[in-house]
């Protein structure tokens, strides 16, 4: 791949669509970075309710301004080759997947100065170009000009049970309808925010995976990929390789 002309690929989409599972799918294909958008704002979510400046109602935001700048987020790719979230430099991969931090990233994802934070962050680490990144405003807010950029989306209810199954197989305790009823929250607050709401770049290409397996929505985006930039395609983006090792 370092021979050939790099790009950067925005996947943005609705909760529970899959996007970091295909935009890692497609990043260890192409040897591109992958930057995982939404769990920097696990990570501030996650640090503003252990110092108590979200709650269940309400968000402490002055305070939350004030320390933003204590929160360094970085990458690490572990033994297994799988890549884990660190926060001021704890690995905090496992607690921020939990319901409650995911309901609290969607909640400071929609204040004005912590995307900025993080969007200056992103577009920093995508300025070499190679990146693939996903979330709900990178083909619209964060890069723009992306070369390729794909829309998910799917049903609540298909979106929901695949949340439902994911977290139950973690040991934890939930309804579904409950899961539905957040699933539901979570659309209605990332669509309707005043701060980088969510919605399809013009440019962009909407995949309805309701009924795809990862399989096939891997290889729709590989596809796309060798149709349009047919000068990214080597031996390694043909290989039949797995998404995870």
């Amino acid at each position: 791949m370092n021979r050939m002309k790099k790009i950067n690929i925005a996947v943005d989409g609705f909760s529970s669509c899959g996007k970091s599972t295909i935009a890692k799918g497609l990043a260890k294909k192409l040897d591109y970075t992958y930057i995982d958008s939404g769990a920097m704002y696990r990570a501030v979510a996650l640090h503003a309710i252990r110092n108590g400046w979200i709650t269940e109602t309400e968000i402490d935001e002055m305070s939350l301004q004030q320390g933003i700048s204590d929160i360094k987020i970085a990458f690490k790719t572990n033994n297994l080759r799988h890549q884990e979230t660190y926060l001021n430099g704890e690995n905090v991969e496992k607690k921020i997947r939990t319901l409650e931090v995911a309901n609290g990233a969607s909640r400071v994802s929609a204040i004005g100065f912590v995307r900025k934070e993080l969007v200056r962050q992103q577009q920093e680490m995508g300025r070499k170009k190679g990146v693939v990144m996903d979330g709900r405003d990178i083909g619209t807010v964060v890069f723009p000009d992306a070369e390729l950029k794909i829309f998910l989306t799917a049903l609540p209810e298909v979106r929901a049970k695949r949340r439902f199954d994911e977290m139950t197989a973690k040991g934890e305790n939930l309804l579904f309808e409950e899961v539905l009823a957040n699933v539901k929250e979570r659309d209605e607050r990332d669509t309707t925010r005043a701060e980088s709401p969510l919605y399809k770049a013009d440019d962009a290409i909407e995949l309805d995976n309701s009924e795809f397996t990862v399989e096939e929505q891997l290889q729709f985006v590989v596809d796309l990929l060798i149709r349009l930039f047919g000068d990214l395609t080597n031996n390694q983006i043909n290989e039949s390789t797995t998404i995870y090792d």
